[in-house]
């Protein structure tokens, strides 16, 4: 996988077997579309099943695990619940010359709008047709998602909008999440929502249908997750703080791992992978 893709976190916030594949398969729930699309069924993941958080590359999951969450560029695992990452809402690094200008938010003197942190610039999805735009593009990598066999699909920074100058609002980012939740349920796909506790109550407006959650523990929402999703919530922590404070509160009804901060595959002098 790209380098690029490699430190895809957010401060703020082996083979399964066959009885646990069952166990995934039978999760469906029936979701409605916000659009007023005819219902589509999607398996969510198993409740409390083993995590894994491979985003930063791909490598053979640790026995005990039943779901792994992988970058779009990536392959799924067989025989477990697979969750493909996609940077949704901002520009992963590299790809800026695959986007037209007049998709990347500007500010009022024209600069592009960057996440300085991760030297992303952000979408804009400030009006209607600029959302169904940038959703085409990203709803042809959920289409590869589906066409891969991922399970789910987890759309990453539904929160640039704290990002955006005030030049985008959570309107703005929960109209775009609902186009991205009406495509994916077309094609079979379950999604995640990441993070954002803030937009919890807006879970069902924007067709989300489980979490994908970092820090929790350490910012002390696991609990507003899990109460939204039904424990249908999985969590990773980047230090040893928040992951005991997972642990401890959530470790016997949530999905809990804890990663280093690169995600590193596991030959990497770095890697760091701890479960509850």
């Amino acid at each position: 996988m790209p380098a690029s893709h490699a430190a895809r976190l957010r401060r703020r916030w082996v083979l399964a077997s066959v009885a646990t594949a069952a166990a995934a398969a039978a999760a469906v729930v029936a979701v409605s579309m916000s659009s007023g699309a005819s219902a589509s069924e999607v398996a969510l993941p198993p409740v409390h099943g083993g995590f894994d958080y491979q985003i930063g590359g791909e490598y053979t999951p640790p026995k005990g695990v039943d779901i792994v969450s992988r970058d779009r560029a990536d392959s799924p695992a067989d025989g477990l619940y697979n969750i493909c990452y996609v940077n949704a809402f901002q520009v992963q690094p590299g790809e800026r010359d695959q986007w037209p200008d007049d998709l990347l938010l500007r500010d009022r003197d024209g600069d592009l709008v960057i996440d300085t942190h991760w030297k992303e610039p952000l979408l804009d999805i400030s009006t209607a047709k600029k959302r169904e735009r940038v959703a085409e593009k990203v709803n042809g990598w959920i289409d590869g998602c589906a066409e891969d066999g991922f399970d789910a699909v987890e759309p990453d920074n539904y929160d640039s909008y704290e990002r955006s100058q005030k030049l985008l609002t959570t309107t703005h980012a929960k109209e775009f999440m609902a186009l991205l939740s009406e495509h994916a349920h077309a094609q079979g796909l379950a999604i995640a929502q990441k993070n954002t506790a803030a937009l919890l109550s807006d879970r069902k407006a924007a067709g989300l249908d489980f979490a994908v959650v970092e820090e929790c523990g350490q910012y002390d929402e696991c609990g507003e997750f899990a109460t939204a999703y039904d424990d249908h919530v999985v969590v990773v922590e980047y230090g040893e703080e928040g992951f005991a404070k997972a642990c401890e509160g959530w470790g016997d009804r949530l999905s809990i791992v804890l990663r280093d901060e690169d995600v590193s595959t596991d030959d990497g002098e770095d890697y760091v992978r701890e479960t509850c």
